[in-house]
């Protein structure tokens, strides 16, 4: 597949580079496994020679036999001495940076905790030593975000505040998702781009394996990722894994909950059988950043009326269908698995469906806030408000896939429970109502 995009983030690095040549430039790249960090480092820099470092789990001493062999392929120069510690060869680039300019990208950066922790230091000592004089534009970037923000966004340690840009990886937003199912198949319909959102969540590597495999329509992706062979039964568990560690059974118990509609503290500790789950909750969100606290726009920070959410589309379809059913994908009985999915689709697919117009409202970057909003009794709830805080209008809509199921009336009488509650936009703002749904997309 072609690459699709991130005209934003190539901009920076570009812009970057340039800045490099007059003063050094740390940049931080950012986001989770298969999202596409590698492949946007290389589309920005596909034009100009670049040094690459893979942390691979190997001896300092292997690392750097393979870091000394691309400087001296990519730069035509020889070491001089073993150079067997990464500290000596990020102080021979550095103070060859001061006559040559240099970019260097490390990639999954984090994992030098496992190679050497020292690294981190040394490479401060390196940095602060020799960044005023050197033209060196470094670009590291990581998969696993609890280790990533520890690195750069604890205080204790040595690489806090060094960064000069940060730059996080987002999925596809839904015009690219878009672009990218019509280029594949002009006959595509707006269920089909729903699955694609879905199921890969924009996830690049996800989207790329589909289109190569021209799993073009829903059925086509659902038996893709449903099958003998297929990357995706096991991708849930080693995106995460790692992530959490030894306690990822608790964390993985919390996310099964959660997709499976519990969604209220109280219903997921009920759900898990624990106690106290306020500290695992609290991770996922802050450190590991795999779900978040969905509260009523505009309740306050503290307010008790919370539901947690699944960040990930991608994490949301694993659990729900892969790790629910983890006995069936053992018995290889995935006909059966599929059947399921199918015979739920239009309830997953229709929480899905709001997820991707509140994807689509972010990306046409018209609005000041957007959320969704119910009451306390549940009598109430609207999908999705978004707010323009410049024009003072607030546009309420009601999402469904088949648009002869939404009302307007009742969507409006909700609009005004919403008013009366909050006390929003009252004089000087327009309100209107939107119905949404699959034929909107």
């Amino acid at each position: 597949m072609k690459f699709y995009g991130r005209q934003k983030e190539t901009g920076v690095l570009r812009k970057v580079r340039g800045f490099s040549r007059d003063n050094a430039q740390f940049t931080v790249v950012t986001g989770r496994r298969r999202i596409g960090k590698t492949e946007l480092i290389r589309h920005a820099y596909e034009t100009a020679p670049y040094l690459y470092f893979f942390v691979a789990r190997r001896t300092e001493k292997e690392l750097c036999e393979s870091f000394r062999a691309e400087i001296e392929d990519k730069l035509g120069v020889f070491l001089p001495g073993e150079q067997l510690r990464f500290r000596d060869i990020f102080k021979w680039l550095m103070r060859y940076s001061c006559e040559h300019p240099v970019t260097l990208a490390i990639d999954e950066f984090q994992d030098f905790l496992r190679v050497n922790p020292a690294i981190f230091s040394e490479m401060q000592r390196e940095w602060d030593e020799y960044h005023a004089a050197a033209k060196m534009n470094l670009i590291v970037c990581g998969s696993l975000n609890s280790l990533m923000n520890r690195i750069f966004r604890d205080k204790k340690e040595p690489l806090y505040g060094r960064e000069t840009s940060f730059i996080k990886v987002a999925p596809f937003p839904p015009s690219i998702l878009k672009a990218i199912l019509h280029d594949h198949s002009t006959m595509a319909t707006p269920d089909d781009l729903l699955a694609l959102f879905a199921l890969t969540g924009g996830v690049a590597k996800y989207v790329a394996l589909l289109m190569d495999h021209g799993a073009f329509t829903r059925e086509a992706m659902i038996e893709d990722m449903v099958s003998e062979g297929s990357i995706f039964l096991e991708e849930g568990r080693a995106g995460l894994v790692e992530e959490f560690g030894k306690d990822y059974g608790t964390y993985f118990s919390i996310l099964s909950a959660i997709a499976g509609g519990r969604t209220t503290r109280r219903e997921i500790e009920n759900s898990v059988g624990a106690g106290d789950l306020g500290g695992h909750l609290q991770r996922l969100e802050k450190d590991y950043e795999v779900i978040a606290r969905n509260q009523p726009l505009l309740s306050k920070p503290l307010a008790k009326n919370l539901r947690y959410r699944i960040l990930d589309n991608f994490y949301l379809f694993w659990f729900r269908f892969i790790a629910k059913y983890s006995a069936a994908v053992e018995l290889g009985a995935f006909g059966q698995i599929r059947q399921i999915i199918e015979r739920d689709w239009n309830v997953f697919s229709g929480f899905a469906l709001e997820r991707y117009f509140a994807a689509k409202f972010a990306e046409a970057g018209c609005y000041t806030r957007i959320g969704s909003w119910w009451d306390r009794k549940g009598e109430s709830e609207i999908d999705l408000v978004a707010e323009n805080e410049i024009k003072r209008v607030a546009t309420f809509c009601e999402i469904k896939r088949d648009p002869g199921s939404i009302s307007m009336s009742a969507l409006e009488a909700k609009r005004g429970a919403f008013l009366r509650a909050t006390g929003a936009y009252g004089e000087g703002w327009r309100t209107n109502c939107r119905a949404l749904s699959l034929s909107n997309m």
